[in-house]
């Protein structure tokens, strides 16, 4: 069995030009991948206990971390511009890193929300809501 910190883990999203950005040196926490399906009950009266089929996969999912103004590859210009983009991006996220063989979440995602927060004797941070598009495939780098 393998432990791993968190701090070798790996968060990219494409911008709105479609090309990959890394936010892993502002992402602090990941949340909600790969994510949950449905299960459509089919239980019949004869049957001694409850039966189900799997249904459509329905992943939200959530990042938060520090604020970044660089233009083109900080948080707030990738986040904030696909906040009000009109399509989805891809994403991927390694838990264990990006190694050959790591374990790799990848799909395609809208942003739903994103969220700045200042708090006095703080640093600036931001959340963001995020939606898959269709599923997420586990595969490895």
């Amino acid at each position: 069995m393998a432990f791993f910190d968190s701090k070798v883990s790996r968060f990219s999203i494409d911008d709105t030009g479609g090309t990959p950005r890394d936010l892993s040196a502002f992402v602090t926490d990941v949340r909600g991948l790969p994510g949950r399906r449905a299960l459509n009950e089919v239980t019949a009266l004869a049957d001694s206990g409850a039966r189900f089929v799997p249904g459509l996969e329905d992943v939200p999912f959530s990042l938060s971390g520090l604020f970044d103004n660089t233009s083109t590859s900080g948080p707030d210009a990738v986040l904030g511009a696909l906040r009000s983009h009109t399509s989805d991006v891809d994403f991927e996220y390694g838990p264990e890193g990006t190694s050959a063989g790591d374990i790799k979440y990848s799909g395609r995602c809208w942003v739903v929300s994103y969220d700045l927060r200042s708090r006095v004797g703080s640093l600036v941070e931001w959340t963001a809501s995020l939606q898959v598009e269709g599923t997420v495939t586990r595969g490895t780098y």
